[in-house]
């Protein structure tokens, strides 16, 4: 059994996940928490001059906070976490309707790595973000979240195919149209129902940013409920254990010797190469800008940087019982026996021994488990955003991560205790001195 801060950490975790079905939600429910704990939010279009204090910006689906309480330093080091709030899912196209047979039915796009079986029969609703017509023509945006079962993607019953259970490929284009009401095809039928969900016109949608999230509610698994069963949990466990780190390191009793950062992107699950994500220049200039709101000069920047360093972390797999053998042999994490730390020769992972150092200091100071974790040679090795921002801002980097199965599943499993001890690891690291 896990302990009581473990148990209550991870039910917050819970209620983090069913409030973020897309990064848009993700980055409003992190900001919120932010704003509870005394951060306040900056524009880039604002003058950051004497801006200290917990601080955030946020950009779509990416947000960036940080603490650096007044009289900090400028060239004072970063404790960075980076972190993702994507996750593979269907996405809604741009012209949605269709239909085949008698049924109403939509158009989705695959985004990322998306195990398409773990779609199928599952009650999925719609979330995103739409952009409207604003009342003096500029374009503004607004959340909106349908968490009943209002499509589904049907699976073809085994007596029209025998081969389903032989490993047969979805065909993408037939069988990725989710059902949602019988009759022809209607244009606008979707963007009349969303709309209205929003509280808006139709004719005021100009476009949107919609994906499917299944709505079954995240919860426990097990004799003695000691798995967490989630869709999201690839981030969301990150983002929400960075969170938790950033706002107790700022309102702890002992003050961090560094500025604590949580860096949330989007796009990571399909190669960070966006504005908000790791492969663009918002964290650098996010960064830089706070060194030049305490005073700092090019000179505070390079030694700001020269002494930071950042933990990168994302998911990680734990060993699979029914398929052992894809796993290195030597290196088998299990949920419940703490974070793993992820290391790759090819810098698919940033980790170094440097890194690993780091790591098991902060480890240590927590009093959490930790765990090492190398791919087996034979199969291909993923990657993270650890390697992305070492090379952008030349900073060590580590890459950790809660050990789980069924990773990019619409449904995905780890360990109860793990993402607490994910938490006490980057708080501990976040306030080092």
């Amino acid at each position: 059994m896990t302990s009581a801060p473990h148990r209550n950490h991870t039910d917050d975790l819970l209620s983090f996940i069913a409030a973020g079905p897309s990064p848009y939600h993700v980055v409003a429910e992190a900001a919120q928490r932010l704003e509870k704990a005394g951060f306040r939010e900056l524009r880039s279009t604002d003058d950051w001059t004497g801006a200290t204090g917990g601080r955030f910006i946020t950009r779509a689906g990416a947000l960036i906070a940080w603490y650096a309480p007044e009289g900090t330093p400028a060239h004072t080091p970063f404790r960075i976490v980076g972190t993702h709030t994507d996750s593979p899912n269907l996405r809604i196209k741009p012209a949605p309707d269709t239909g085949s047979a008698g049924w109403r039915q939509i158009g989705v796009e695959i985004y990322g790595g998306v195990p398409l079986n773990t779609w199928l029969d599952r009650d999925l609703g719609i979330s995103g973000r739409l952009a409207l017509r604003g009342p003096d023509g500029t374009p503004r945006t607004k959340l909106v979240q349908i968490d009943e079962p209002l499509l589904r993607v049907p699976q073809l019953a085994i007596h029209l195919d025998r081969t389903v259970n032989e490993g047969a490929v979805l065909d993408r284009q037939r069988h990725l149209a989710p059902v949602w009401a019988l009759g022809s095809p209607e244009e606008g039928a979707l963007l009349r129902r969303v709309a209205a969900t929003a509280g808006e016109e139709p004719g005021d949608v100009l476009a949107w940013d919609l994906m499917l999230h299944d709505v079954q509610p995240p919860g426990y698994l097990g004799a003695d409920r000691e798995f967490v069963v989630a869709s999201r949990l690839d981030n969301l466990v990150s983002v929400h254990a960075g969170v938790t780190a950033l706002v107790a390191a700022a309102t702890g009793v002992d003050q961090p010797g560094h500025v604590p950062v949580l860096a949330a992107f989007d796009h990571e699950e399909v190669g960070s190469g966006s504005e908000t994500g790791a492969q663009s220049p918002l964290l650098e200039r996010v960064l830089g800008r706070t060194v030049t709101a305490r005073g700092g000069s090019a000179e505070d920047w390079s030694r700001a940087l020269s002494g930071s360093f950042c933990v990168s972390a994302d998911m990680a797999h734990a060993v699979h019982p029914n398929y052992a053998e894809r796993h290195d042999p030597d290196h088998r994490p299990l949920p419940n026996g703490g974070p793993t730390v992820k290391v790759n020769a090819n810098q698919r992972y940033a980790t170094d021994s440097t890194g690993i150092a780091m790591i098991t200091a902060a480890c240590e100071r927590a009093g959490a488990p930790w765990q090492p974790f190398v791919s087996n040679n034979a199969m291909p090795c993923g990657t993270s955003i650890g390697p992305l921002t070492a090379a952008r801002l030349g900073v060590t980097t580590v890459d950790v991560g809660v050990p789980g199965l069924s990773m990019h599943s619409a449904r995905e499993l780890c360990g109860v205790a793990d993402p607490g001890y994910l938490a006490d690891i980057l708080r501990a690291f976040m306030t080092s001195g």
